[in-house]
């Protein structure tokens, strides 16, 4: 049996929310996936999360939330991820204390898959847990249920490539896929690595296409011209670029036997 998962790249704003909208029939009709995923942390006019937003993307019947470091920009983004068995995810190598948690088995018909939320550490100016060492502790909690899990999904969120190539490699054989978020720059090296785990360097955005990584570009363009810290406004309509991972998992070995990634482009 297989398992189609669909997971989009970085949401964007309200242009992001609309451009889902607006393509989710289609893909939904074409790929007929049985999960779906978004990374959320820049939903909100481009950064955090809110009740609105959060229940426009599950109007749209949307599974699974994962984010990262700016999943904490609104206050309503702590009460979102503090939520018992909340869709809402933070990256999992936060310190214990912080509020939430990085990963969540979730129903899929009669089956069940494990999302798990991590973040890199390289370029980052917070002091994060060790990433790698914490799917080990993460996998060693559910020792007594991973091999009836149907697929592993893990976002890392991160920046550096190698970083993410490192972690593919490390979790290649254990988990069914690992699928960068963070740099809004979707990558052309989706592939299935030797032991079976899918891999893509960076998924994309859900953002305005004549942006700055869905950011009004002449705001950008200031800030880099006059070094003042300008605060980034999100474009709310024309183009936008809709990027997303397609895999195909079989659920008794749960290796990927498919990966591709889905590039679509919606006006708003």
């Amino acid at each position: 049996m297989k398992i189609k998962i669909l997971f989009f790249g970085d949401v964007v704003g309200k242009i992001g929310r609309q451009a889902l909208k607006q393509i989710m029939p289609e893909l939904r009709s074409k790929l007929k996936p049985d999960f779906v995923l978004a990374n959320v942390e820049n939903l909100a006019h481009g950064k955090g999360i809110t009740q609105k937003t959060i229940a426009e993307l599950e109007e749209l019947d949307i599974n699974a939330f994962t984010s990262g470091n700016h999943i904490w920009k609104k206050k309503e983004g702590f009460e979102l991820v503090a939520k018992e068995n909340s869709k809402v995810l933070r990256p999992a190598n936060y310190p214990p204390q912080v509020l939430g948690r990085g990963w969540q088995i979730f129903p899929v018909g009669s089956k069940q898959i494990l999302v798990i939320n991590l973040i890199g550490r390289v370029f980052f100016s917070e002091d994060y847990d060790c990433p790698f060492r914490k799917f080990d502790e993460i996998k060693e909690e559910l020792k007594g249920n991973w091999d009836n899990l149907a697929a592993v999904i893990v976002d890392f969120h991160a920046e550096a490539t190698s970083e993410k190539v490192a972690m593919g490699y490390y979790l290649d054989g254990q988990v069914s896929a690992v699928l960068g978020t963070h740099t809004h720059i979707g990558t052309a090296d989706q592939k299935i690595l030797d032991k079976g785990a899918g891999y893509l360097t960076d998924i994309g955005m859900v953002g305005a296409k004549d942006s700055v990584l869905g950011v009004d570009k002449e705001n950008v363009l200031k800030r880099f011209l006059d070094s003042v810290n300008y605060v980034f406004e999100i474009p709310e309509e024309g183009k936008v670029t809709v990027n997303a991972v397609y895999l195909e998992i079989d659920t008794k070995t749960k290796k990927t036997e498919k990966i591709k990634r889905v590039d679509k482009e919606v006006i708003i």
